[in-house]
């Protein structure tokens, strides 16, 4: 009314008022009413921004990549950006101008800048794969330039969400991509195949140590069942020799007690005889008739009728007949029962 307004500001917002191109109040979230035909209100956005950007470049084997991120920064003097562009609002705070889009403009500008011989020097392949550094790059020369810190902004971060090649090259690529990792996955399958192999092999060598190890322990189990017995008949021979030792020397000495016992009897039969020879030699000349008759036994009848059958036997060829009574045989029976 009658030129009179009134308009309040968020506290993220800093606020300066111009009466008659001079500073009145300034501050965060002023709310206040001021008179808008000599009035100019201007309003910094405070806190962080986010701006997307996309730019192309080129690599070093003339390739074209483009190259899209976001810039998180913060207008840390507001005053000073507010000399170099135009925030004024109307007094709907509805921005006049739009000077904020010539803000994100400088900082893509400074961003491609401070990528561009970073880019230049790196082929495609490598570019595609360096978005970390680019990242790296574009911080590091959005903290380094004058332009940015005129305009009292104060870059918090860069993120780079993608570095791409043209269509075509993408495609090209993708089939030299799709070649090397065919060419990888053959590559794998060959060292797994290779190494299933060369498993099997160790397998195999494994199986073959633990046979020959096996066929080692029975070869030493064997021998040492050879020796044993060996050990054993050893044992048993040396125990049939000492038997057989033991029986030569029984034999030997019973062969000796039979040559001394055969050589006693000897001798005692050579005594008895010598004994009997020198005994009987008396009578060996004598005639049987008389040792007869001289024995004590001959008064006998019965030898004497014996002697006298004898000596009829011897001269038998010049008997001519000879009776003998059965009465005389009965009579010598008769008195040898007697006797």
């Amino acid at each position: 009314m009658f030129g009179f307004k009134y308009i309040k500001f968020d506290s993220m917002a800093y606020v300066i008022h111009y009466k008659n191109g001079k500073v009145v109040r300034e501050g965060r979230g002023l709310s206040f009413i001021y008179f808008a035909p000599n009035s100019s209100i201007v309003a910094i956005p405070l806190g962080s921004n986010d701006m997307q950007f996309i730019f192309n470049e080129s690599t070093s084997d003339f390739q074209t990549v483009s190259i899209q991120g976001q810039i998180v920064y913060k207008i840390e003097n507001p005053r000073q950006l507010a000399e170099l562009l135009d925030f004024s609002v109307d007094y709907k705070g509805n921005y006049k101008k739009k000077d904020h889009e010539k803000l994100n403009q400088r900082l893509v500008g400074e961003a491609q800048t401070a990528t561009s011989a970073f880019i230049q020097g790196l082929t495609l392949k490598e570019s595609i794969r360096s978005a970390k550094k680019i990242e790296e790059k574009i911080i590091e020369g959005l903290k380094a330039s004058t332009a940015v810190s005129s305009l009292g902004v104060t870059p918090l971060s860069v993120n780079i969400l993608a570095v791409k090649a043209t269509p075509e090259m993408e495609r090209a690529l993708e089939a030299e991509t799709r070649e090397a990792l065919q060419q990888e996955a053959d590559h794998a399958i060959h060292e797994r195949r290779n190494k299933a192999v060369q498993q099997e092999r160790i397998i195999k060598e494994s199986e073959l140590n633990t046979e020959i190890a096996v066929e080692e322990k029975k070869k030493q189990i064997t021998e040492k069942k050879m020796e044993a017995e060996i050990l054993v008949e050893q044992n048993k021979r040396r125990i049939r020799e000492m038997e057989m030792e033991a029986d030569i020397a029984v034999e030997t000495q019973r062969q000796t007690l039979i040559g001394i016992k055969v050589e006693n009897d000897r001798k005692d039969a050579d005594s008895r005889g010598y004994t009997l020879a020198a005994t009987l030699s008396p009578y060996k000349d004598i005639d049987w008739r008389i040792l007869s008759a001289i024995n004590k036994d001959a008064l006998d009848p019965r030898l004497n009728i014996a002697l006298a059958f004898r000596e009829l036997a011897e001269r038998a060829d010049k008997i001519g007949t000879l009776n003998i009574s059965p009465e005389l045989l009965d009579g010598l029976l008769r008195a040898k029962e007697k006797k």
